[in-house]
């Protein structure tokens, strides 16, 4: 098993290598061939803010459409990228919010700020930090939002008492990620970290939520679900034929799920 150091440096690697890439990148056949082919993003077309130079097909839910979001306040992403879900949030928050988006990835950081720098924002920022670790000051934010990225964090726990620490008394999160139903064989594991995939890392449902409990959110509950199937072809691959039918057998599944959570004031 690979050390959280390495998986971060896996992670770097891989989304440096996508934000790197020239032109614009949607959709599943381009970046958002997270796990050999197999796309989990959400379509943003259509939203309000959507830009789709920022669109790298990474997410596996649309965060913003649970997460309550009003005029005038001050929102975090977490796990920013090209800037996409930080430019749905300023939309929704006008002129007089503020939009903070925050990614480990130098890459991700320079392409968010540079689309930024094309739209014009003035409310608009984006910081290099880890989530583990944010360099944002306490009590910042009314609420949070993060697409596919949490379940790609090593310390979990330590990224949700970051959550806790940058959230305002009575604010909230609302996060897309992804979690498990039964046992992950451990060479489709290997296989998801190899492609730095959403599977990488995920943990089963009742872990994750366990997890945000324990940080601070006793009443975060899931607002959406949906299963996501990876191709027979590609479990065979992995697996050998034997094994994908067990595991098929075995009611084994990958979910989507999206989570509301709120700081107690």
């Amino acid at each position: 098993m690979k050390s959280a150091d390495e998986l971060k440096n896996i992670v770097k690697t891989k989304y440096g290598e996508i934000a790197r890439q020239d032109g614009t990148c949607c959709g599943p056949t381009k970046c958002g061939d997270t796990l050999g082919g197999t796309n989990f993003a959400e379509s943003y077309q259509g939203l309000d803010g959507y830009f789709p130079e920022a669109d790298l097909g990474l997410g596996c839910g649309i965060p913003t459409e649970y997460a309550g979001i009003e005029e005038g306040q001050t929102v975090i992403d977490l796990g920013s990228g090209a800037g996409n879900d930080v430019f749905v949030v300023r939309a929704i928050v006008g002129e007089k919010g503020r939009a903070i988006g925050l990614d480990m990835v130098p890459d991700m950081v320079d392409k968010a700020k540079a689309n930024a720098a094309k739209l014009d924002f003035d409310n608009v920022e984006f910081h290099l930090g880890e989530i583990e670790d944010m360099p944002l000051e306490s009590a910042i934010a009314d609420v949070l939002v993060s697409n596919c990225v949490l379940n790609l964090v090593p310390d979990k726990e330590a990224a949700f008492s970051e959550i806790h620490r940058v959230l305002k008394p009575g604010g909230h999160f609302c996060v897309s990620d992804i979690v498990l139903e039964g046992e992950l064989p451990e060479a489709l594991a290997e296989a998801a970290i190899a492609y730095a995939g959403c599977v990488a890392g995920a943990q089963k449902k009742d872990e994750y939520m366990a997890t945000i409990t324990a940080a601070g959110f006793p009443e975060a509950a899931i607002r959406s679900t949906r299963q996501v199937h990876l191709p027979e072809t590609l479990l065979v691959e992995i697996l050998g034929d034997e094994d994908a039918a067990a595991l098929k057998e075995s009611g084994f599944g990958i979910y989507s799920i999206t989570v509301v959570g709120y700081k107690e004031v």
